[in-house]
């Protein structure tokens, strides 16, 4: 790991020479369930990350291939009152919006179990890719407790009937199931996950960095901006593009083709 970035309990953050980050949950619970010095860590971790003026993107990952994250730690929830309820749901809530904050494209790289909070972690993300014998759920109800937080996500990502089915019955599906609601964009067998992440990473890195950060904000401000307020924004922004040269200097090779000669 390089030596510039700094430890963060239960989580190892790596950097590429493109600067694409990945955030590893390390030393969890089996299946990389989410427990309070886990969240705690994964939090601070992810706002570093934020921070980040290299950052091109974010890759969100657990440890192993038997899951993303299996849910919360349901050996600590046992043993909350109100009051630490109210305060466990809140860390987690934390963590996912410290994930959503990255002003750059994050990926999800979901293979197996994707429960609970790891389903309302994914959701915070803006690309999931997943393995085809991924198991998607959110079993709180069957354990006495709501789905709550980010699973707020879930009507806008899946629909409001594939939301209220999978919140009020508890059961879970497969990734077959979770692309046709479109929680997952694209599904590969477990040994080729990787190089799914790698195809999505690869051309945002090759693009404009203000432009990627930018059309992240943008994408943003729509989920909870009227149609022309979202309008105005974006007049706004694409005017703003042409403030560096950076549209002069990604169009230059798409223009040197037109005119015959080499880029």
């Amino acid at each position: 790991m390089d030596a510039t970035v700094p430890n963060f309990a239960h989580s190892v953050i790596t950097r590429d020479g493109r600067g694409v980050y990945t955030l590893q949950i390390h030393g969890a619970k089996r299946l990389n369930i989410l427990s309070t010095p886990v969240i705690t860590g994964l939090t601070e971790a992810a706002r570093w990350i934020g921070g980040q003026a290299d950052a091109r993107a974010v890759i969100i990952r657990g440890a192993g291939d038997d899951a993303f994250v299996g849910g919360a730690d349901i050996f600590e929830m046992a043993e909350l009152d109100v009051a630490g309820g109210r305060a466990f749901i809140t860390r987690l809530r934390r963590l996912c919006e410290a994930v959503a904050d990255i002003p750059v494209p994050t990926v999800a790289r979901i293979p197996g179990f994707c429960l609970g909070g790891g389903l309302e972690l994914a959701a915070a993300c803006d690309i999931r890719l997943g393995s085809r014998d991924g198991i998607f759920g959110m079993p709180e109800v069957r354990v006495g407790i709501p789905s709550v937080i980010h699973a707020v996500l879930l009507p806008a990502l899946i629909g409001p009937g594939a939301t209220n089915w999978l919140l009020l019955t508890g059961e879970t599906v497969d990734a077959e199931q979770a692309m046709r609601w479109g929680f997952l964009q694209f599904a590969c067998k477990t040994g080729e996950l990787d190089a799914l992440v790698e195809r999505t990473v690869a051309p945002i890195v090759a693009s404009g960095p203000r432009a990627v950060r930018a059309q992240k904000q943008l994408l943003r401000y729509w989920q909870s901006s009227t149609v022309e307020a979202g309008l105005d924004r974006s007049v706004e922004v694409f005017g703003d593009a042409f403030t560096t040269a950076e549209p002069s200097e990604y169009m230059a090779p798409f223009l040197a083709r037109r005119n015959g000669k080499a880029p």
